[in-house]
């Protein structure tokens, strides 16, 4: 059984892939790497801000272990660990207009999912593929998508991966959260299916120490 579709990933903006010439975007990778029987090129993590990489943290939360909270100022996810702990992994947001709040749910998950653009994107952008198989080195979503729910309805929004790892601490997205490949990966397997996500409006709910 091949990967699951990706329908109506809402969050996700293909604009911005092609945006930089080869020659620019060659310094952010680093070699290749294998995962589940697919490739992806390995960020160049001596090109990223020490603030985006993945780290553990001082963080107050209320939030109970094992929840995801996204502080989309600041352009950070954190999974909350134990005593006022967490890891936290730089991402890319919502721009201006497509940024959304609250509380959400981890109702699916997906290996190198397939990624097909809804109805209104391809009206707005008809060049676009009808479909791009898990796998593929233009997938926009990476290795790993998980899907966000409320009350039992598909948001629209994913955490997923990244073909852009310079996007990474930008508003940049449709409303997804994008990750670093390997970042994404790391959180796939941390998150189970009813993981809480928070998503925080630009307020400080919670205070890094």
């Amino acid at each position: 059984m091949g990967p699951p579709h990706v329908w109506g990933a809402i969050g996700f903006s293909f604009s911005s892939l092609q945006s930089r010439s080869p020659a620019s975007a060659a310094v952010w990778f680093s070699g290749t790497a294998e995962d589940e029987g697919f490739q992806y090129r390995r960020t160049n993590f001596g090109t990223i801000k020490p603030q985006w990489r993945r780290q553990m943290v001082k963080y107050f939360s209320s939030e109970p272990p094992g929840t995801v909270v996204v502080d989309t100022k600041h352009h950070f996810l954190y999974w909350i660990w134990e005593n006022n702990m967490a890891l936290r992994y730089g991402v890319g947001v919502g721009k201006e207009g497509f940024q959304w709040f609250g509380h959400a749910r981890v109702d699916r998950k997906a290996l190198w999912p397939r990624w097909v653009p809804p109805p209104e994107m391809l009206e707005r952008k008809p060049n676009l593929p009808k479909l791009v198989k898990g796998g593929a080195p233009n997938n926009p979503l990476g290795p790993r998508a998980l899907y966000l729910y409320r009350d039992g309805r598909d948001l629209g929004y994913r955490l997923h991966g990244t073909l852009e790892p310079w996007s990474i601490g930008n508003d940049v997205s449709s409303g997804c959260v994008r990750m670093f490949p390997e970042d994404v990966i790391d959180l796939y397997q941390r998150c189970p299916i009813g993981t809480r996500v928070l998503v925080l409006e630009h307020i400080a709910a919670a205070k890094e120490g």
